[in-house]
């Protein structure tokens, strides 16, 4: 069956599906809520305020390249949640191109941003469509920061920290332990340079008397979307959340995995990795509170002769994702993106762009930036 809706959100029952959900009830978007149990997916629906207000239909449907084609055909856009994405995101991947639909997702998988530039993002070009994972507070909020700081010409190097409060869901949480098998990258001088995997980093908190611990965070997209950016040669990415005690665990859960794990056959390599995630978390979060859930993107750009410090404040990360996705979705139905074949979201629809409807929903302040040339 092929679809007189836009949009389709696939994985509409997890944490951040609904969100994508409710953003486009309030941008007033028609959508197809999918997914592989249809009673799961209309009980979270149901619990979303004023959803009989905008034009929507649940659709249970086979994770296989197939169905999703026949499902996908007639919309303009998909948004996919269903992770980890370097397992499940080929088949969408490949569907929502058969269909001719712009394709989205939130991943924070390094791999499969680059799996996916490999293997489609060519012929997402040829197509005239869009090809951007990683549409994600965790990864465009900061891209934003970095945009805003290579405002001020002469700047090629990006030290990009992202830090929320939280606890990640469990889609996040079996994506993180997907990427602890991976291979990490940073750019230096335009070129991937990989990470040791023991590598931590004590932070300096903006706006705050205390330090934090990251990670690299499996790289994370952003060396990705510079690497052909004429402006930038140097990217390297911290983050983490605010807990010391959660990236403590992932740092303990890295050299567990590096001295027991990563030595076994693959197939019982991924059973134990999500053996081990599926026993941090096990079910959904509560959903956000704005006075506790915060998040800070900071971005410090330097050059030969120039220095920039852009940090921005937030809110509810999973809802700034929802909001994201949503509104990159909304764009897309409205005008072509800037940039076809695999592309950022501040590359598709611009940084300023998505900033103002950031602060239009009263997820972010202004960014505060710094200039010294």
């Amino acid at each position: 069956m092929s679809t007189n809706k836009p949009v389709v959100v696939y994985g509409a029952s997890g944490y951040t599906g609904r969100l994508v959900c409710e953003y486009l009830r309030e941008l007033n978007v028609p959508f197809i809520a999918a997914g592989r149990d249809k009673a799961r997916i209309q009980e979270v629906l149901d619990r979303v305020p004023g959803i009989d207000t905008v034009d929507h239909e649940v659709i249970e449907v086979e994770h296989a390249v197939g169905p999703l084609t026949e499902l996908f055909r007639g919309a303009k856009v998909v948004s996919n949640m269903v992770g980890p994405f370097i397992k499940h995101g080929p088949e969408v991947a490949e569907a929502a191109l058969a269909a001719g639909c712009h394709y989205l997702d939130t991943t924070g998988e390094q791999d499969w941003v680059l799996a996916a530039q490999a293997r489609f993002g060519d012929k997402y070009a040829e197509a005239g469509l869009l090809l951007s994972p990683g549409v994600a507070q965790m990864y465009t909020t900061g891209e934003i920061a970095a945009n805003i700081c290579l405002e001020t010409p002469g700047l090629d190097t990006l030290d990009i920290l992202v830090l929320w409060k939280g606890f990640p869901t469990y889609a996040s949480t079996q994506t993180i332990f997907t990427i602890l098998t991976a291979d990490w990258f940073y750019l230096e001088q335009n070129e991937y340079k990989q990470w040791d995997r023991q590598t931590k980093f004590e932070i300096a908190v903006p706006g705050a008397h205390e330090t934090a611990l990251a990670v690299p965070w499996g790289g994370t997209s952003h060396p990705v979307w510079f690497k052909n950016d004429p402006r930038v040669a140097n990217v390297k990415v911290a983050g983490g959340v605010f807990d010391r005690a959660v990236v403590q665990g992932v740092v303990d859960t890295v050299k567990m995995v590096d001295a027991q794990i990563m030595t076994l056959p693959t197939e019982q390599r991924d059973a134990e990795m999500a053996k081990i995630a599926a026993s941090v978390q096990a079910g959904m979060p509560p959903r956000e509170n704005p006075r506790i859930n915060t998040s800070v993107d900071s971005v410090h750009a330097s050059g030969p002769l120039g220095r920039a410090h852009c940090v921005i404040h937030g809110n509810s990360n999973y809802k700034q994702t929802g909001l994201l996705q949503a509104y990159a979705a909304y764009s897309l139905l409205q005008q072509a993106p800037k940039r076809v074949g695999l592309a950022s979201a501040c590359q598709a629809f611009g940084h300023r762009e998505l900033l103002g409807q950031l602060k239009a929903f009263g997820l972010v302040l202004d960014p505060v930036l710094t200039v010294h040339k």
